[in-house]
């Protein structure tokens, strides 16, 4: 009787040390899961998530947005001919390419594989250059100092001209003056040559021995070279979108005269990939 009486007691103490056990864990697990959701653990938390993102390589944004644009441009020669007009149609792709075609030619540019296209569309032939990187390109030599020109003046001049409205679209201006250096200044002129004057201690009707040197005639003397008039300066006028960053509106005036271009932007679409490759029916020819 006492010895089943002292089994039901150890199963008993057991049984209860068994609940005590799963308790203690239930409440572990609970404190833990407290922890987690604290404020504190979630802002630090938050702050890790921020840290990681930060690690992350992000993709790349385009340079500029694609587009299409139909452009007209008017020729002025000087002299008062009548002005010429031609028409081109502007491609430019997220990744930096970009196509230029006339009537009769095409240029295609391509940053990213280093080389520019050009098309015959007459001959059907295509030729391709190589193009480095601005990076890559080499300096050019120092040019040896104009005599009278100035040592520290820019030849190029470049001027913000502010926000404007273009056809509806919100365009930006700069200026591009170009200034050549100015042309050397003249030598000095050599001195004029004198004739031999006569001896003092002769008498006026003794002739000095040799013959007499006559007197060079100013007629004969010669002229200073006539110094070219200053050249003009070439000025650029480009007013690009703000949102296509792509010229609407250029305005070149220079010696050869005045052109003005206007391009109208079509698309915003990004352009087929075959745009900016030689077509398959054209012949490749060497530069």
């Amino acid at each position: 009787m006492y010895s089943l009486l002292e089994t039901c007691s150890s199963q008993a103490a057991r049984v209860k040390q068994c609940h005590s056990s799963r308790a203690s864990r239930a409440e572990r697990v609970k404190q833990s899961q407290d922890r987690l959701t604290s404020p504190e653990i979630t802002r630090r938390h938050a702050r890790t998530s921020v840290i990681d993102c930060r690690t992350v390589d992000q993709p790349s944004l385009p340079p500029t947005p694609p587009s299409c644009a139909e452009c007209a441009t008017k020729t002025q020669a000087p002299g008062g001919s009548p002005p010429t007009q031609s028409a081109s149609r502007m491609w430019r792709a997220s990744n930096g390419s970009m196509r230029i075609d006339t009537p009769n030619a095409s240029v295609i540019s391509n940053p990213a594989a280093q080389k520019t296209i050009l098309l015959d569309h007459l001959k059907k032939e295509a030729i391709v250059m190589p193009t480095p990187p601005a990076s890559a390109l080499p300096s050019a030599p120092g040019a040896p100092k104009m005599p009278g020109a100035s040592a520290t003046a820019s030849p190029l001049q470049v001027q913000d001209l502010g926000k404007s409205m273009i056809e509806g679209h919100e365009v930006e201006g700069k200026r591009f003056t170009f200034s050549p250096p100015a042309a050397p200044q003249s030598p000095p002129a050599p001195p004029k040559p004198q004739a031999p004057s006569m001896s003092p201690s002769m008498p006026p009707s003794v002739p000095p021995s040799g013959p007499k040197t006559p007197g060079v005639p100013a007629a004969a003397l010669p002229k200073p070279p006539q110094l070219p008039k200053p050249p003009q300066p070439t000025v650029t006028e480009v007013w690009s979108s703000v949102k296509l960053k792509m010229p609407v509106l250029t305005k070149v005036s220079s010696p050869a005269g005045e052109q003005t271009t206007y391009c109208k932007p079509t698309s915003t679409a990004e352009p087929h990939p075959s745009i900016f490759e030689i077509p398959p029916d054209y012949k490749l020819k060497k530069p």
